[in-house]
């Protein structure tokens, strides 16, 4: 066969794989087992030739840098949101998938994700670390104010502060007792996720760019970084912006247009961390023209529609400091830049 095309439905335990013709003649359709031998059995004695795509998911990693990067293939991920509205159908199996992918990868039909890098990837899987670390800490929290608010209790101090965690303690409740030593634990935790994102930083030079925004610390330009990954990938700001879900949805007809919320399409803890940086920059950078544009916005339409409206506005000039490769300094945008050149001005911040 000249052209070959083969569609992997990968689950936990599985990978169904549909193998097709360049005239759309489906060859093979089974079921393997999703192990790195399995693997190297069943494709070891296909062509290099043979394109492959598998839809991006929770287990979609290993066999992909496996096919990829170990044994050459030309490997796409398929975007799974874009693939569902391009291929519905009323019968949904593993084979039906598998045969759904490789026919449209074969007719150019599919929408294919960007595979980061694997420093990226690593950037990432931390920065989610450390988020979950911090959720489950207040998760401990929160369960103490709730016993403490059930006892009608209520020690004086700065919350969770030493003598106030000794107050509790001293009521000698074995449920606060718990909850505060997981919250010593997670803390301890919690600072060396702290230490590893400094040494992340340290070598992400797109990272320290972002850190000369006010109001980006460490956390938040190593998780802007890692999410955005190259940023030539994008053809303008408006498409970082779209990209991170941070744009008005729009339904347009004729000469009408109704814009509604962001669209919340990417990744949750982008447009997360961008808003606190909002937050972060309002309140240290007073004199700033983003700040400005947050009050502004802010009463009009309240602080939340403000913050995310700035959050839009940071991230833009995020992507020109990337595009540039250079830190930020005031009123920036105003001289000759790259977004100049090429018909863009840069908002200043």
């Amino acid at each position: 066969m000249e052209k070959i095309f083969v569609g992997l439905d990968v689950h936990k335990k599985t990978i169904q794989v549909s193998v097709m013709d360049g005239d759309g003649n489906e060859v093979l359709n089974k079921s393997i087992q999703n192990t790195p031998e399995e693997i190297s059995a069943t494709f070891g004695g296909f062509p290099r030739k043979a394109r492959m795509v598998m839809e991006s998911s929770s287990v979609w990693k290993a066999p992909f840098f496996q096919l990829r990067d170990d044994m050459g293939f030309d490997v796409a991920l398929s975007h799974p949101y874009a693939t569902r509205m391009i291929a519905r159908s009323n019968k949904k199996t593993d084979k039906i998938d598998a045969r759904i992918l490789a026919d449209l990868y074969r007719g150019n039909h599919l929408v294919v994700c960007h595979v980061p890098s694997r420093q990226a990837m690593a950037n990432r899987d931390l920065v989610r670390h450390r988020r979950t670390l911090v959720r489950q800490r207040t998760g401990f929290k929160n369960s103490i104010h709730g016993i403490l608010l059930q006892m009608s209790a209520q020690p004086t101090g700065t919350t969770f502060s030493r003598a106030w965690a000794g107050q509790i303690r001293h009521m000698g409740d074995y449920r606060t007792e718990a909850y505060l030593d997981a919250i010593d634990y997670m803390g301890d935790k919690i600072a060396l996720a702290d230490a590893r994102v400094r040494d992340a930083v340290r070598q992400d030079r797109n990272a320290q760019f972002l850190k000369t925004v006010p109001g980006v610390g460490d956390y938040t330009a190593l998780t802007i970084s890692a999410e955005i990954d190259d940023i030539g990938r994008f053809a303008g700001s408006n498409a970082l912006c779209a990209y991170a879900g941070i744009v008005p949805s729009v339904r347009a007809s004729g000469d009408k247009a109704a814009y509604g919320h962001i669209t919340r399409q990417g990744s949750d803890i982008m447009r997360w961390v961008l808003v606190q940086a909002v937050h972060s920059h309002v309140r240290y950078a007073k004199g700033s023209a983003l700040t400005a544009f947050y009050r502004r916005i802010a009463r009009k339409r309240g602080n939340g529609i403000a913050a995310v409206a700035a959050a839009s506005k940071m991230l833009r000039v995020m992507y020109w400091l990337l595009r540039e490769q250079r830190g930020f300094v005031p009123n920036y945008g105003q001289g000759v830049s790259c977004a100049e050149v090429i018909g863009e001005k840069a908002p200043p911040l």
